[in-house]
């Protein structure tokens, strides 16, 4: 899909030669930390901002030649619902369908369809206003259906949303895939990636560092995590020495180690920390998340790259 996407904006490198391949039908996710580049491919692809070098092909139209065709192929729902708030759904259904040259029946029969498939039956003469953040999303998303597009990019959207409000945008996007629409996905929400996303990719400093299926990742750092907690700060910087762990809070004095799972091994790193003078005060472990798979990638104090050593103990 897309092949050495590369963009600068004043002197800052925001995307640096980024490879993506996206199946049709499927929904792939975009991870990384805030500035990663993220929403600036997302920009990218949908034509809004020109890349510096590289090239792709969306739904089929080239990027740089062909840009009306990968406009009329795509549909972009942004971070914020861009829905008028004083009118009702229905009313910001129809309207759109209006400005998109659908004639006055057709667009009443589309508005019904989509009030019917994203659930908003029940609220479509309510203004928008009154509308939950998630039943804003949610109109938003039919808006970006009224032309059934072959590729959606969806930035962040579920930000700022409630449990409630995300579940239920969660479920519209899984709607739209069975549908057999291919999703393109940005999220802070591992979760979401987790629940959503048939492929993910990992960005960090504007380079894709990770990709794969969701289990893919997780099983790149190991089968289990070891979280050791330590008594005080000085047994915990002694252990700190001793291997990079995915995580470390030196706050609350803890460290989470890859592992194979092995009770062997347990006892070895415990063994290790004795013998360093820096016994854990408590262990256990848990199946590594995509929260320790970003973490173990995106560098930091409280998330570093996974060391020599602690790869050794994860084989």
């Amino acid at each position: 899909m897309a092949s050495g996407i590369t963009k600068s904006f004043g002197g800052h490198l925001a995307l640096d030669h980024v490879d993506l391949a996206i199946d049709a039908g499927s929904v792939f996710a975009l991870l990384g930390p805030n500035g990663a580049g993220k929403t600036t491919m997302v920009r990218i692809l949908a034509t809004l901002v020109r890349p510096d070098a590289g090239t792709a092909a969306v739904a089929g139209h080239d990027l740089l030649t062909d840009p009306a065709g990968v406009r009329r192929s795509t549909s972009l729902t942004g971070q914020h619902a861009a829905v008028d708030d004083k009118l009702t759904g229905q009313e910001n259904l129809e309207m759109m369908a209006r400005l998109l040259h659908l004639p006055r029946r057709p667009a009443r029969a589309r508005t019904a369809e989509l009030l019917a498939a994203f659930d908003l039956e029940d609220a479509r003469d309510r203004r928008v206003g009154t509308y939950s953040g998630g039943m804003k999303r949610r109109l938003d998303l039919a808006i970006s259906m009224i032309e059934r597009p072959e590729l959606v990019f969806l930035d962040e959207p579920t930000t700022g949303l409630d449990p409630r409000g995300r579940d239920q945008v969660w479920g519209a996007v899984r709607d739209l895939a069975d549908d057999g629409v291919t999703i393109l996905l940005t999220t802070q929400y591992l979760e979401e990636a987790d629940q959503l996303a048939d492929t993910i990719a990992m960005l960090d400093h504007g380079q894709v560092v990770a990709r794969g299926t969701a289990d893919q990742l997780k099983s790149s750092i190991g089968t289990e995590v070891i979280r050791l907690q330590f008594g005080d700060r000085e047994s915990y910087d002694r252990a700190r020495c001793q291997f990079e762990p995915v995580r470390a809070d030196r706050r609350l004095h803890i460290l989470e180690v890859a592992s194979n799972g092995s009770a062997a091994q347990v006892r070895e790193l415990l063994g290790h920390l004795e013998a360093a003078g820096a016994p854990a005060l408590k262990l256990s472990t848990h199946r590594p998340s995509l929260d320790d798979v970003f973490l173990s990638l995106t560098g930091g104090e409280a998330a570093t790259t996974t060391s020599a050593a602690t790869k050794e103990l994860a084989r």
